[in-house]
Parts: C-alpha cells; sequence; structure tokens
C-alpha cells in the first residue's frame, strides 16, 4: 500500500509488531477469542482502506469474520477501560508526554439511531447539526500524540427515554453530559487511578464552563493550561507590571495592555512542521468568586495569563491562556498549549485513517469498544512511524520534570 499523507506506510506493519502490542494492551481481556477477535479488529482498522466499516473490516481479516467481529464489538461484555488504563501506561512510558490534551470530536450523522446522536450546537463545528459528540484525553508530545480515553457526551434525551437506554444497552448509571463534563470526569479518573505522570491538562473552556473545570481541577491539584475567551474577568495582581491595584477587568483589555512587555517566542507548529514566532506576554491575575468558587479574599490562589499575537495583523493577542502552573514562564506555557496543533494534526493524518470517526452502530458499548481498538490502532501508526526524537540544537524542549498542582 501507499505511503499515507503523514508519512506512515501500511507495509510496514508487520504482523509481529501488530501481535506483539495487541498482545500486551489486550491482556485483560479474560478469553482468549476475545483477544483473538480484538486482534483481527485493529489489524483491520490499519489496513482496510476507505471507511472503517465492519464489512470493510471483515474483508481485509477474512468476511467469515464478519459476524463474530460484529458480536464483539457490539453485545460482548469486555470491559474496555483497563485495554485503556494498559494503552497509557504503555505510552507515558514511550512517548514521555508533556501535557494531556482534551480533544472533543463532533461526527455529523445523517439519521438519528446511532448511539449518542441528536441536533445539538456543536462547538468544534461552531454551528448546530445532527452529530453524535464524545471528548478524547490525548497523551501528547512534541513527536507523537495518541487518545488514552474517550467519553460519548450523551444528551439528557438518550438518558431519559428507557427505550432509548434499552435499544442502545445504556447502563443505569449513566447519566446526560456535556463535551466538557465528560472530559473532566476522564481526567478525574486518569489522575487518580491510572497511576500516570502528572503532567498538566490543556484545554479550550468557555466563561459559562469554566467555574466548574476550576473547581474540578483545583480541589485536586490538577495542573492545566486553558484557553480562555477575551470575556472572561480577571483581577490583576501583579505590580511589577504596572497591573496592581486588584482591578477587575477582562482578559482581553490586561493582556493588550502587556503588548509593549511582549516577547518573541520561536515554537515547532506540529500542525504544519515548521518554525514558527509569536509574541506573548505573560501577567499575575486572580480570579473573582464567581469564577473560581474557591478564591477567598487575600488568600486566593494566583494564575498566570498568557496572552499570544497568533495573529500579525492584529494589535490585540488573539489567544488567551490562564494557567495554575506557577512557577513557569509565560513562553514555556506557550508551547506546552500549543501542543493542540499536534492532537490536530495527528487527529486528522492518523486517527481519522484509522476509523475514529467510522462507528456506525446504535451499541453505547459497541462505540467504547471502537473506540478502544482505534486508540490502539492509533498508537501502532504514530510509534511505527519516525517521530525525528533528534531535534535540532535551536529547538527549545518542554520542560520535562512532573508539574504538579499550582505555586502561589
Amino acid at each position: 500500500m501507499d505511503v499515507g499523507p503523514n508519512g506512515f506506510d501500511r507495509l510496514s506493519l508487520s504482523q509481529d509488531r501488530v501481535d506483539r502490542l495487541c498482545r500486551l494492551l489486550l491482556s485483560s481481556i479474560p478469553r482468549s477469542d476475545q483477544r483473538r477477535w480484538g486482534e483481527m479488529y485493529v489489524r483491520g482498522l490499519l489496513l482496510a482502506e476507505g471507511r472503517k466499516t465492519m464489512r470493510g473490516i471483515a474483508a481485509v481479516v477474512g468476511s467469515a469474520a464478519m459476524q463474530s467481529l460484529q458480536q464483539f464489538i457490539s453485545t460482548s461484555p469486555w470491559d474496555w477501560k483497563p485495554v485503556r488504563q494498559s494503552l497509557a501506561g504503555y505510552l507515558d512510558r514511550e512517548i514521555r508526554p508533556h501535557a494531556w490534551i482534551v480533544e472533543t470530536l463532533a461526527v455529523p450523522k445523517a439519521g438519528k439511531h446511532s448511539v449518542g446522536v441528536e441536533r445539538q450546537f456543536a462547538t468544534g463545528l461552531g454551528r448546530v447539526t445532527n452529530c453524535q459528540q464524545s471528548s478524547g484525553i490525548w497523551l501528547a508530545s512534541q513527536e507523537a500524540s495518541c487518545p488514552a480515553d474517550w467519553q460519548l457526551a450523551l444528551p439528557a434525551s438518550w438518558v431519559a427515554c428507557p427505550e432509548q437506554r434499552r435499544r442502545a444497552a445504556i447502563p443505569d448509571h449513566i447519566q446526560a453530559r456535556t463535551p466538557v463534563q465528560c472530559a473532566v470526569d476522564s481526567v478525574l479518573a486518569m489522575a487518580e487511578h491510572w497511576g500516570l505522570t502528572p503532567r498538566p491538562v490543556v484545554m479550550a473552556v468557555t466563561d459559562a464552563d469554566l467555574p466548574y473545570v476550576m473547581m474540578s481541577f483545583g480541589m485536586r491539584h490538577i495542573p492545566f493550561v486553558l484557553r480562555v475567551e477575551g470575556s472572561l474577568p480577571v483581577v490583576t495582581n501583579d505590580p511589577a507590571q504596572g497591573l496592581g491595584g486588584q482591578r477587575i477587568a477582562t482578559v482581553s483589555r490586561v493582556a493588550g495592555e502587556l503588548g509593549d512587555q511582549a516577547g518573541a517566542v520561536e515554537w515547532q507548529d506540529l500542525g504544519q512542521s515548521r518554525r514558527r514566532v509569536t509574541r506573548v506576554a505573560g501577567t499575575r491575575v486572580r480570579l473573582p468568586m464567581s469564577v473560581d468558587p474557591l478564591s477567598h479574599g487575600a488568600g486566593a490562589s494566583t494564575f498566570t495569563l498568557v496572552g499570544a499575537w497568533t495573529d500579525p495583523t492584529n494589535n490585540r493577542p488573539a489567544e488567551y491562556w490562564l494557567s495554575n502552573i506557577g512557577h513557569l514562564p509565560a513562553p514555556a506555557l506557550f508551547r506546552i498549549a500549543k501542543l493542540t496543533r499536534r492532537v490536530s494534526r495527528d487527529l486528522h493524518e492518523v486517527c481519522d485513517n484509522v476509523g475514529v470517526r467510522d462507528f456506525a452502530g446504535r451499541s453505547f458499548r459497541g462505540w467504547h469498544h471502537h473506540a478502544t481498538l482505534v486508540s490502539i490502532a492509533h498508537a501502532i501508526s504514530v510509534l511505527s512511524r519516525d517521530h525525528g526524537r533528534h531535534r535540532s540544537l535551536a529547538e527549545q524542549p518542554l520542560p520535562g520534570r512532573p508539574l504538579i498542582g499550582s505555586q502561589r
């Protein structure tokens, strides 16, 4: 087969290489026949051309296997959570991620029978459409990224209707969740129970979602770098930069006033494999209690606000980031934030090619099984290509030590 646009040659996927990683990551599945179907499904995701339908996967691994593969994905009771935890631990050692990136995924659907599909506003698409929404947590370094956990965001209509629940086999404890709530649930589980190296969580949040995210991560001392909206109110708290006096102003105004102090930061745009230079400035701020419920007067936490002039035609910052990692300067936080470019590239060049958007079934369990095996296929793909681990001397590495909690 041909080399794809991401430089990955399917011919380099030896059966031995695929089998080795599948045996390692699927070892928590108790039955040997289920592990065998799992390996076959992963191989089909890697090798089938076009959309990864059950028929297309079966055509690659053996057409007689179609019914068994369908049953393995849609109705078999194997637990996907230990498989994802094994994958995350393996990635933690192999790619040594610098951050956990939250990537929401909206998949437009023509019908309304696939699990979780509803006409709704999709943040990633910026419009109301008939779609299925999910959140993925990606472990990302400069060389590679891979999804480790997925959550399907179920609209209220799907959990309120007993018939809908029955048809999709949605467990009783599953409730309606937004993509942001799903992402937070995944991060908390990974941080508290998966035994991974603590890394900053990078995600975009609206003003409406920020209090929930701040409280969820702040109470557990989870480090974060959040992309926020320019309308967010903050309390200036950096007299050294002439922004003292406990003045309340919007993020866009505060960051815009730092223009004279912005410095040029060189960074690797991992979405386009090129070097870029962006003006970046940072300052310390507090948040009003209406935004950060954990803030209490003079003892409130301070955060680093980073403004980035990513649009050279605009004299005001185009991006705003808020972080509780107090010991890192603004340029380092900006470079961590831009690992989202690595994830965006790998999503479109690798994950799409192994079928992340292609599940058409009605089963809640089937969606999670498919997403889990897609993550394994993605990991095999990115770990099989040359990641260019020998960096140029001009490239400044991201901080390598664990980043645990905020520092005032």
